[in-house]
Parts: structure tokens; C-alpha cells; sequence
């Protein structure tokens, strides 16, 4: 199974869901809700704040059918739930009678404990370091144990399937050609990185961003879990170090420190970042090809498709095919 389905269809009782709909499920469980509900930025499930009477708001998250299986849905339950009882701040689904994952009506849906906080701080020397410790604890746990049903990052499966979705879509008219060779370059550099490194595969969070941390009573709190993974350890590192490669360095040395206290550093994985990056923006316009007559992305992304989009997206690439032949990060240069 490929995490690119089928094309949106309106059909669907997923894009059917309205308020009372919402209230249904969580109610099923035997929650009561005040009518109290608020929709938060989530494009791939349908996520809502729902306010409950005398209590606490809960999160509750309905999954976009056909986007993983119920067995691959469970993996990544047991994996935030293990990651918590291993002492690390993960928002992990709610458990009730021993179960997390629910049916209702057609919908599959979880319900989590609502968490406030802030994005972390990158130029916070104090932040990098803490960030640090929880990946290096993170990655600690993972590697105890593989996946048995979730996917593996590779070019096939995330890159080529992605590739294919942006041709099968017919959008690229004039800037098909273009497009077709600045791919396959990247995917074929990208694939030979990959096999000279051989980097080990551990479970990984899989979609380790500013957007899925928070910073809560001077500690990380890690969420969103949906795109957890087998991948080289560097697939949660590489998504933080941004800027050039001198801001890069100096991000490198305080998150090294901290992430050390628990795990070597994968410094040889440090080849993989501009690959790994490569990887996701091809990712990027699959994803949008594949879900574009959802109405959440018509809304978020207006623009996708046009001749201005893909100018801009194909230059990106070629910018990055590019930064492919630059010299790769090292610990030895901080």
C-alpha cells in the first residue's frame, strides 16, 4: 500500500462531516459535548477541538479512508504509547477500555488530550539542546524494535509513486519535460546516497517539523504521529536545520551535545540531509496532485497547478539538484 490513493470522492462520509457529526462520534464514547467545536490545520484527517461539558476540550481526529490500514493505524498508537511509558512528553491517543483506535458511522477516529505550548525556539541555545535530548532519547527507544506494517522511506515508494502522480495528473502541460528530467535526476542522486550511506532504518516520527512541537513548561512536547516510519535517523533531524550551512553548523553543535547524552549521533547520516530534502519537495507536488479536488487543499492551495506554480516548484527542484553536488555538513566542521 502506497500513501498516494485514489482521487477525492465527495461520496465519501469523511467529507461529509459537519459539527453534529463530530459531537456524534465523541458523544458514542460517552463523552458529552457543549457544542463548543473548532477545526484545526490538518489537510491529510479532519482534526476538531471539541469542547466537553465540565472538562477539558479533547482533540478528536478522523482518518482519511484508505490512507493506512487499521493494522497500520494501531502501529503508530502502540508506538506514542510506548514512547510515553519510555518518560518521553509524546501526545499519545486516549485509551478507553484498552482501545484507540474507534469506528462510528464510518469514520475512524481517535481522541487525544488537548496540549498548549509554542513553537520551539531554533536561535535558543537552550531549546537546540533539549531538542537534542529528546531526539537522541527518541531515537533511543525506536531503535529497540522495527515496524511491521508501517511503510519504509525509500525513492521508490516516496519519491517515484510521487513522480507518477504529477505526470498522471496532466497539469504540467509545457513544463512536462522539465520536470520529467530534473526528477529523475534528483531521484537517481538521491537513491545512489542512500545506497553508498546504508544508514540503519529505526522507527522514526517520520514528519519531525516546527508545526509537530511544542514548548510547554520548559520542556519539548512531540505530536502528530500519522507519518511515523522506518528511516535513517536523519529523516527527524534534517527538517530543523535550515538556513545556510554556517546557521546549519551552529545548530548542529548544541542539538549534538544533547542528543549524545542518550545516542551516538548519526554523524555519517549527516550526507542525507539535501537528499532527504530533495526527497520531499518531489514528494511535495505528488501529494498536492493526488489530493487536489480535496476542498481543503482547493482552499490552502489556490495556486497549485497553475503555469506560475510550476514554474516555481520545477526551479526549486533544479535549485536543489544543485545543492545535491554541495559538500556535505560534518560534525568536524563546528
Amino acid at each position: 500500500m502506497t500513501e498516494l490513493t485514489s482521487v477525492f470522492n465527495q461520496d465519501q462520509p469523511y467529507y461529509q462531516l459537519d459539527p453534529s457529526r463530530v459531537m456524534d462520534a465523541v458523544e458514542h464514547l460517552g463523552f458529552y459535548c457543549d457544542g463548543r467545536i473548532q477545526a484545526l490545520n490538518s489537510y491529510e484527517n479532519r482534526v476538531f477541538q471539541v469542547g466537553i461539558e465540565d472538562a477539558v476540550p479533547l482533540i478528536v481526529k478522523f482518518y482519511r479512508p484508505e490512507r493506512w490500514s487499521e493494522a497500520q493505524i494501531l502501529e503508530e498508537h502502540q508506538f506514542c504509547q510506548e514512547l510515553v511509558e519510555a518518560g518521553l512528553a509524546v501526545v499519545a491517543p486516549m485509551q478507553l477500555e484498552g482501545q484507540s483506535l474507534f469506528n462510528f458511522n464510518g469514520y475512524r477516529y481517535a481522541l487525544f488530550p488537548r496540549k498548549g505550548g509554542h513553537a520551539p525556539e531554533l536561535d535558543n541555545e537552550n531549546h537546540l539542546f533539549e531538542l537534542g535530548r529528546f531526539l537522541g532519547r527518541l531515537h533511543q527507544t525506536s531503535e529497540l524494535r522495527a515496524f511491521q506494517h508501517r511503510p519504509t522511506l525509500s525513492v521508490k515508494d516516496y519519491g517515484r509513486v510521487a513522480q507518477q502522480q504529477v505526470l498522471d495528473s496532466q497539469l504540467l502541460q509545457a513544463y512536462e519535460k522539465r520536470y520529467l528530467k530534473v526528477t529523475d535526476q534528483i531521484l537517481a542522486e538521491v537513491e545512489q546516497r542512500f545506497n553508498a550511506c546504508a544508514a540503519p532504518l529505526i522507527r522514526t516520527q517520520g514528519d519531525c517539523h516546527m508545526g509537530n512541537m511544542l514548548w510547554r513548561d520548559d520542556a519539548l512536547v512531540l505530536l502528530d504521529f500519522d507519518d511515523c516510519r522506518m528511516a535513517p535517523a536523519m529523516q527527524d533531524i534534517w527538517m530543523l536545520l535550515t538556513g545556510d550551512q554556517q546557521q546549519q553548523q551552529r545548530w548542529l553543535s548544541e542539538v549534538v551535545e544533547g542528543y549524545e547524552e542518550y545516542r551516538e549521533f548519526p554523524a555519517r547520516e549527516l550526507q542525507l540531509v539535501e537528499p532527504l530534502r530533495a526527497l520531499r519537495i518531489v514528494y511535495y507536488s505528488g501529494w498536492l496532485a493526488q489530493r487536489r479536488a480535496d476542498p481543503a487543499f482547493i482552499q490552502a492551495f489556490p495556486q497549485f497547478g497553475g503555469e506560475a506554480w510550476w514554474s516555481e516548484h520545477i526551479r526549486s527542484l533544479e535549485q536543489q539538484l544543485q545543492q545535491l553536488s554541495m559538500p556535505s555538513l560534518s560534525l568536524t566542521q563546528y
